[in-house]
This record gives structure tokens, sequence and C-alpha cells, in this order.
């Protein structure tokens, strides 16, 4: 599929529970959709990622989650035990998503979407591990991307500015 013949808020998804779901439940909110995983060594950004959640749902702001196997298949684990993991270990609320793949052949359209319109350091497209990030405004516009080493702490500022 052709990245600029998606239209942002009619990607299918599917949540971590198997049930479908458009792109278009969370119009109107500002957006951080994060590739995650159990296994990273970034894994405990999910505490991070779940205090801004937590700290900012009330006004129009949520973590879209969507796990990922492709990078040191670092996420394994099947739907269930992801939730259960999530939940268990970093109470996360925000919503998770079926497992799916970021790059490649058989990449989800959303993440064709958000390479396409906001490409990495140097122009390049590619996811290159767990924990990108993508700051989405509340009109469906991507306006930043962050790389994996960034902190979900350290996106506040931008977070407060767009809400």
């Amino acid at each position: 599929m052709d990245a600029h013949s998606i239209r942002f808020y009619d990607i299918d998804l599917v949540t971590i529970d198997g049930k479908p779901q458009k792109m278009d439940t969370y119009r109107s909110k500002t957006l951080l959709i994060v590739n995650v995983a159990s296994e990273c060594g970034f894994t405990p950004q999910y505490k991070g990622l779940q205090a801004l959640y937590d700290k900012f749902k009330g006004r129009g702001f949520v973590v879209l989650g969507f796990p990922c196997n492709q990078f040191g298949q670092q996420e394994p684990n099947g739907e269930v035990e992801i939730e259960q993991f999530c939940s268990r270990n970093y109470s996360v609320t925000f919503p998770l998503f079926a497992k799916i793949d970021v790059n490649g052949a058989n990449a989800h359209p959303l993440y064709t979407y958000l390479k396409s319109v906001k490409p990495g350091i140097l122009g390049i497209e590619a996811i290159k591990w767990n924990f990108t990030k993508f700051l989405v405004g509340s009109d469906g516009t991507v306006l930043k991307r962050y790389a994996p080493s960034d902190k979900p702490e350290s996106i506040e500022a931008d977070l407060v500015a767009r809400l």
C-alpha cells in the first residue's frame, strides 16, 4: 500500500485483545505512537509512557503501544502475555494493540504512513529499534519523531505545547 494513498484516520487496527478498531477512534486526540517490546533495554520506558498518559489523558492525550518483534526478537510473547506483562510490571492502562511489523514488506499501514511523513535522521524511513515514538497532533498531523533513546519525560515539553 502506498503511504500517500493512506488516510490516517481510516487505518485499521486490532486491539491487543483482538478487536478491530480504526484510528478514527482517536480523532481529535493528541497521540504518542510507540513500537514497544517486553525484553528490550528500553522496556523500562513503559513507566514514563504510563506517567505521561496519566498526567495528560484528561487533556485529550493518548499513548498507543504497538508490540513488535522485529528488533532482536525482543517481543517473543503473544498478546495475552504482553498485556499481562505490561499490566503486572508497569501498570499500563494506555491502549495496546496486536503485535505488528513496523518495517519491511509486512509493515503495518500505520507505520508505513508514519515513516513516510516523518522520516528519521538523513531521511531514512526505517524504524531503527523498539520504542521509536511519533507525536501526532489532534488534527492527525505527524509532528515529531523521537529516537528509541529519547525518554518519555523528555517529550513532555513538546506535548504540553500541543495540548
